[in-house]
């Protein structure tokens, strides 16, 4: 599924010199498709991540976007990696916490 939010990517067989200027300056610049954001699932202590750029080895960074959700993050870690997601265990809250991400790997 293509995502709305994705920087333009090159073909397999490569790009000519203005295409490949453009997307080595983008990642440059920070611009690389490997963000995305969650909400945890209120009242349980786990959700699952899906995502198609998560993958076995994948690591993930999050951020989280208000108080509440920084509180968290002692308590929050991922596991049970599999190719397009995983699963995210926290707290059990009346609120969902909001959370950004990067995806290494």
């Amino acid at each position: 599924m293509a995502r709305s939010d994705m920087y333009r990517k090159l073909a397999w067989t490569g790009g000519d010199p203005r295409q490949v200027a453009e997307i080595v300056n983008n990642l440059v610049e920070g611009k690389s498709n490997n963000t995305g954001s969650f909400s945890t699932t209120t009242f349980t202590t786990s959700s699952t991540l899906t995502d198609e750029r998560i993958g076995v080895n994948s690591v993930i960074v999050i951020m989280p976007l208000d108080s509440n959700s920084a509180a968290e993050l002692a308590s929050i870690y991922f596991d049970s990696f599999t190719q397009g997601s995983c699963t995210v265990h926290y707290g059990n809250h009346a609120a969902a916490r909001n959370y950004r991400y990067i995806i290494v790997g």
